[in-house]
C-alpha cells in the first residue's frame, strides 16, 4: 500500500527544514513545525471563505468587527461609540481546552425535567460550534467542528478609569419605581456577576437598566450565534430558550433547535455579555405579547465597576499610607493590599471584634465611628473615625484581641483576612515584628497590646 502524495510532500518539506536548521530537539522542532503549518492552513481557509449569508445582526468576529448591536434599535441608553477608540480591543486567552454548551455559572432560571444542560446557554457561553467565532457557511471543506478543543480568545473593550482620563463620564440613569427597584435588586442579587457589588455599584447598575417593551409574541430578543452585548432581566411576560446543536440559528422550520428552558418574570439571561463579546449560545423568543425587559449593555457595566473600583483603590491606598507599620511598603505593595481589601458594613451598636477572640482580620474604618472598650473599664479607651485602623498586630503574632471594638454609628470597614494579610505582606513581616512603636501609638491603642 503506497503512502498518500500529500503525506510524502509534507515529509519532504519537513526534511528540508530539518536539514536547514539542524535542531537539537527534533521532537519539539517537529511539533512546532506542524503547529505552525496547521495555524497557517486554518487562517488561509478562514480568510478565503465566503461571507455569512444569514440574517444575523452580529458579526462573525465579535469584539473585532462587530458593532454594539441592540435588537430593539437605538443605543439602548448605554455607552456611546465615542467612548471606544480604534484598536482598543484587548484579547484574553481562554484556558479551558474544551468548550461546552454549559456555563461555569448557575443559570438564573429553572429547567424542565430531562434537560441535558446545566444551563441552556450559560449567559453567553460558547456553544457546541468551534471555539472560533467564525463558522463556515458551506458544508464542504473543513468540518463544522474543525479546531474543536484548540485554544481560542474572547474580546472585550479596553477602557480607562474616568478619574485617570478626565472624560467626565457618568453612568446613564433611568427612573424606576420603588417596587421595580426591589424586584430588579432581587433578580440580579442571585447572579454571580452582581453578588459582590457594593451598595454604590448596585445602585448605579440598577439605575442604568433601561426598559425595553416587547410588543408581540415571537420576537427574537437574542439570536444564537450573534454577538452578545446586552444582559436582560424579565420584568413581565415569559420567554422560551432554544439551542441549535450547530451553534447558530439555521434557516428552515427547525432552525431554532430544541426548546431547553422557559424564563419567567424575575428571571434573567445574557449575563456573560457583560464580560466579553462572545457569540450567543441560545435563541430567546417572547412567548406572549406585552412583555417587558430591562437591559444593560456591557460597556456601561464595565465602566461602573472599573470607575468605582479605581476610586476605592485610591481611597484605600491613602488610608494604608497612614498606617505606621506599613510605612515601609512600596506603592505597588500598597496597591496589592488595597485590591485585596473587602468591604463590610455594621449597624450602630455592633461588636466588630471582641476582646479575647483570636485575631482573624485587619480593619480600616472607611466611614462612621467606633469605640474600643476593655473589660472592667466603663468608658471607651479609644475612638476610631474615618481612616483609622485596628487589628493588624493580632494577625502577626496570633495574640488574642486586647479590646472590643463597637460601632458607634453605622460603619463601613475595609477588611483583609489573616491568610491574605500574611500572603501579601510576607516580605515585610520581619520588619513589622521588629517595629518599636513611638510614644502615642502602642501606649494609646489597646489593640496594639500583647
Amino acid at each position: 500500500m503506497s503512502l498518500p502524495p500529500s503525506y510524502l510532500k509534507e515529509i519532504d518539506i519537513l526534511n528540508q527544514e530539518v536539514l536547514k536548521t539542524n535542531p537539537t530537539d527534533i521532537v519539539q522542532f517537529c511539533a512546532n513545525y506542524f503547529a505552525r503549518r496547521l495555524e497557517l492552513e486554518r487562517t488561509q481557509f478562514l480568510l478565503s471563505g465566503p461571507p455569512k449569508d444569514r440574517e444575523m445582526s452580529g458579526s462573525t468576529f465579535p469584539g473585532r468587527l462587530g458593532t454594539n448591536v441592540n435588537p430593539f434599535g437605538g443605543d439602548g441608553g448605554g455607552a456611546g461609540k465615542d467612548q471606544l477608540s480604534s484598536g482598543s480591543i484587548s484579547k484574553v486567552m481562554e484556558e479551558d481546552e474544551n468548550d461546552t454548551i454549559t456555563s461555569p455559572t448557575t443559570a438564573s432560571f429553572g429547567f424542565g425535567s430531562g434537560t441535558a444542560f446545566g444551563s441552556p446557554f450559560g449567559g453567553d457561553a460558547a456553544g457546541e460550534g468551534p471555539p472560533s467565532s467564525f463558522k463556515p457557511t458551506s458544508a464542504e471543506g473543513f468540518p463544522a467542528h474543525y479546531g474543536m478543543g484548540r485554544r481560542t480568545s474572547v474580546s472585550a473593550e479596553s477602557l480607562n478609569p474616568t478619574a485617570s482620563s478626565n472624560d467626565n463620564w457618568t453612568p446613564p440613569f433611568h427612573q424606576k419605581t420603588e417596587d421595580q427597584l426591589l424586584r430588579l435588586k432581587k433578580s440580579i442579587s442571585q447572579n454571580f456577576l452582581f453578588s459582590h457589588l457594593d451598595d454604590e455599584q448596585s445602585a448605579q447598575v440598577l439605575g442604568a437598566l433601561v426598559e425595553k417593551p416587547i410588543p408581540a409574541k415571537g420576537i427574537k430578543v437574542i439570536t444564537q450565534g450573534d454577538q452578545g452585548d446586552f444582559f436582560y432581566v424579565v420584568e413581565k411576560g415569559s420567554f422560551d430558550v432554544y439551542v441549535n446543536p450547530s451553534g447558530a440559528l439555521q434557516p428552515g422550520a427547525d432552525g431554532l433547535g430544541k426548546p431547553v428552558a422557559s424564563i419567567q418574570s424575575g428571571g434573567s439571561f445574557g449575563e456573560l455579555a457583560l464580560m466579553y463579546g462572545s457569540p450567543r449560545a441560545a435563541t430567546v423568543i417572547s412567548t406572549e405579547a406585552g412583555c417587558t425587559l430591562w437591559a444593560l449593555d456591557r460597556i456601561t457595566f464595565r465602566r461602573i465597576l472599573m470607575d468605582s473600583t479605581f476610586q476605592r483603590r485610591r481611597l484605600y491606598e491613602s488610608f494604608l499610607e497612614e498606617v505606621p507599620i506599613l510605612s515601609t511598603l512600596t506603592k505597588y505593595e500598597r496597591s496589592k493590599i488595597a485590591d485585596a481589601l473587602e468591604t463590610q458594613k455594621f449597624p450602630a451598636g455592633t461588636t466588630i471584634i471582641r476582646e479575647g477572640d483570636a485575631g482573624e482580620a485587619f480593619y480600616l474604618l472607611e466611614s462612621g465611628e467606633a469605640d474600643a472598650f476593655k473589660s472592667g473599664v466603663q468608658n471607651p479607651v479609644k475612638s476610631y473615625k474615618k481612616g483609622d485602623y485596628f487589628g493588624e498586630l493580632a494577625l502577626l503574632n496570633d495574640a488574642p484581641r486586647a479590646a472590643s471594638v463597637v460601632s458607634k454609628t453605622e460603619v463601613k470597614v475595609a477588611t483583609l483576612g489573616k491568610d491574605g494579610f500574611q500572603r501579601l505582606l510576607g516580605p515585610v513581616e520581619s520588619i513589622m515584628r521588629r517595629t518599636t512603636y513611638d510614644e502615642g501609638v502602642e501606649g494609646v491603642d489597646p489593640l496594639h497590646q500583647g
